[in-house]
């Protein structure tokens, strides 16, 4: 019996094996968000292990980002050489290794080198994964299996906390089981990768066009299947591919609009949040079990609201959404302010008002962010220019969570909260102002809005 497509999905896609590749590129967002959470409740055990101050923990948590840096940098020159399969394969393997890295570190220096290292993984990860969804899914769709790329996340940052929580009192090694665990959804994440296909635009890419129409054949039917390759192919012949393909005047822009997007998603606070909520719950009076079980169902939350972006982002689609969260997100940042001026920054109001920002953010900004930037850009330059927005958003979000713990206890957290409140505003003001709407559009139709940007504006 064939599966049940929803109401605005081409009958002639097949709907079992479009989402079985979704899911398995998405999986990488599963290690993405492990990675970038386990160290959430492991935080305050290696802070005693090591001895760490402000400084310390702060670069103990951004090592991994700033790897995630260097890997955006060369992935998508990587993925444009060696293919989106090849790519993930590595960093499958490039996981697994050095979560036993950093499990068995014998001094800081060498957790942070594991970490460093880890980070080249999650940060081919972050690019290369929506990459594959966006060149696998149809239009009528793809901004809901996008989304199972934040959802990938969030279940990853729930699943460590969960780790985080069961291990918490496992004795004085507690924290190198935590990042050991990490090894199970590496080999998982590597054998759905093995028995995923290439991607048809890197084949045609490639020169692979029969393998190409194989694969979309096995995605639709065989005349739409056709009809796209023709779209494809055309669209890679404008211009080889390379860093000058980035000079054309429509993907200029389209990479300032990826730019601007990836800083505000950073500096308005989500890693921040997710990552420190253990040390913002004990600021605000929770003892570190509690705090534990708070950051528990903190990650709930994200999963639950990630759920509704799937009925809504190709509903309503990703400009709406976008406007919408910066504007809950800053509110509720304003609410933190707020209890900081009055004195009333206790456990429950702060977890209320923490979850109201996290609810915002996964139904709104999280899987709009990672659907959008694949689909801003060209066939022929996309590997490449998507390094750019990727990397700004690595490099702002290892900042803010190097240097959080330092503003968050000098510079006190009303001008913290305050700060996060602005950009969140900037985020949707910019958003209103500078970016397309995606939803329903063929990946070839996208550049067009960026050629004739002037006279849209």
């Amino acid at each position: 019996m064939p599966a049940r497509k929803p109401v605005n999905v081409d009958e002639s896609v097949n709907l079992r094996y479009v989402v079985f590749l979704a899911c398995t590129a998405a999986m990488g967002g599963l290690l993405f968000g492990f990675d970038i959470a386990i160290i959430t409740g492991a935080g305050p055990f290696i802070t005693r292990a090591f001895n760490l101050g402000d400084i310390g923990l702060g670069w103990a948590f951004s090592s991994l980002l700033f790897g995630c840096v260097i890997g955006s940098a060369f992935a998508g020159k990587l993925a444009d050489r060696y293919g989106r399969k090849r790519l993930l394969i590595f960093v499958a393997l490039l996981f697994a290794s050095t979560s036993v890295a950093a499990a068995s570190a014998a001094s800081f220096n060498g957790f942070v080198a594991a970490r460093f290292i880890g980070g080249l993984a999650v940060g081919g990860v972050s690019l290369i994964s929506p990459m594959y969804v966006a060149e696998v899914a149809p239009p009528s769709i793809r901004g809901r299996l996008g989304t199972l790329y934040q959802m990938s996340i969030v279940t990853g940052i729930i699943v460590s906390y969960g780790i985080n929580y069961l291990l918490r009192d496992a004795g004085a090694s507690n924290w190198r089981w935590m990042f050991l665990t990490g090894v199970a959804p590496s080999v998982v994440f590597l054998l759905f990768v093995a028995l995923a296909p290439e991607t048809p635009r890197f084949l045609a890419m490639a020169g692979k066009s029969q393998q190409a129409l194989e694969v979309l054949q096995r995605i639709t039917d065989r005349d739409t299947a056709e009809s796209e390759l023709s779209d494809i192919t055309a669209n890679l012949r404008k211009e080889p591919q390379s860093w000058r393909g980035l000079q054309r005047p429509g993907v200029r822009r389209a990479l300032v609009a990826g730019a601007g997007l990836a800083i505000l998603v950073q500096v308005s606070g989500i890693n921040t949040i997710i990552d420190y909520a253990p040390a913002i719950f004990q600021s605000a009076g929770w003892k570190i079990n509690a705090a534990l079980t708070s950051t528990f169902v903190v990650g709930v939350t994200e999963f639950l609201f990630t759920l509704v972006s799937l009925w809504t982002i190709d509903r309503y689609g990703r400009k709406p959404l976008y406007i919408t969260g910066s504007c809950g997100m800053a509110l509720s940042l304003l609410g933190l302010f707020v209890a900081v001026m009055e004195g009333r920054f206790q456990g429950p109001i702060v977890l209320a008002l923490i979850l109201g920002y996290l609810a915002f953010f996964s139904a709104c900004i999280g899987p709009v962010f990672w659907t959008l930037v694949p689909e801003i850009f060209p066939n022929d330059v996309r590997g490449i220019a998507m390094t750019v927005p990727v990397l700004i958003q690595w490099v702002a979000n290892a900042l803010v969570v190097l240097l959080f713990p330092y503003a968050f206890h000098v510079l006190g957290k009303g001008f913290t909260f305050t700060f996060l409140m602005l950009m969140s505003l900037a985020q949707g003001v910019f958003t209103l102002r500078f970016m397309p709407e995606t939803k329903n559009k063929r990946l070839e139709e996208i550049e067009a809005y960026w050629t004739a940007f002037k006279q849209h504006r």
